[in-house]
């Protein structure tokens, strides 16, 4: 299974990788890609990493897990490969962004350009079996994003997170509040927008005029 990190977050989370657990989930991972179908494919799934090197990261975004369809998941939470159809979530993602900040609605749902922008693109769990949602879950890797998140935290000043429905906020409590900023709403899915919870929140504005603040660069929605 071919694997790439990013070097900056290779020397960050080095002694990650070194603990037991990690071991174990690696493991995992490697024996589930050899015996099943999963999601993404071992070159994308520390693409997040990749493509948002540790001190450019501005943004930081939780999902959950990897889309479990052919040629959906890309390393990227909430993010398609090209030429995919546009999971509900991700449309309505889409819908809030030309409301909010007047982004023509993408032909691709590759978000690779918000990515390279520094918005972190984080999934919870990092790896997925074909057709069985939350099949790698309890496995180790929510224990190694959330060391991703307090590293992050701790080390870095000025971010935005955003918490998008029950799980993601969750995650607040490993963010210090004094040095980062933390935006929440309901989730996209259709569950939580049609009742209202997502449309509206204008978290892309937001984000926008807190990295304005600081003098940072916007990202590019």
């Amino acid at each position: 299974m071919n694997v790439s990190i990013d070097p900056s977050w290779k020397t960050q989370l080095q002694p990650e990788f070194e603990k037991p657990y990690f071991k174990q989930l690696v493991q995992f991972v490697r024996q589930e890609y050899s015996q099943h179908t999963c999601y993404p494919k071992g070159k994308d799934i520390f693409s997040a990493f990749d493509h948002c090197p540790f001190y450019e990261t501005k943004v930081v975004i939780i999902g959950q897990d990897p889309y479990h369809g052919p040629n959906q998941a890309n390393g990227l939470c909430f993010s398609v490969k090209d030429g995919i159809p546009h999971p509900p979530s991700l449309v309505n993602i889409f819908k809030e962004i030309k409301v909010d900040v007047g982004t023509a609605y993408p032909k691709s749902g590759n978000l690779e350009r918000w990515a390279d922008q520094g918005v972190l693109l984080l999934n919870a769990t990092l790896t997925v079996r074909a057709h069985q949602a939350g099949s790698h879950q309890n496995k180790g890797w929510e224990q190694f994003t959330d060391g991703v998140i307090q590293l992050l935290s701790s080390e870095l000043e000025g971010l935005v997170f955003l918490l998008w429905g029950g799980f993601a906020k969750k995650k607040s409590g490993l963010i210090d509040t004094s040095k980062h900023h933390i935006l929440t709403s309901g989730h996209p899915s259709p569950l939580s927008a049609n009742r209202g919870l997502w449309f509206g929140n204008q978290h892309f504005s937001k984000t926008n005029a807190l990295l304005g603040q600081k003098g940072r660069p916007l990202i590019r929605w």
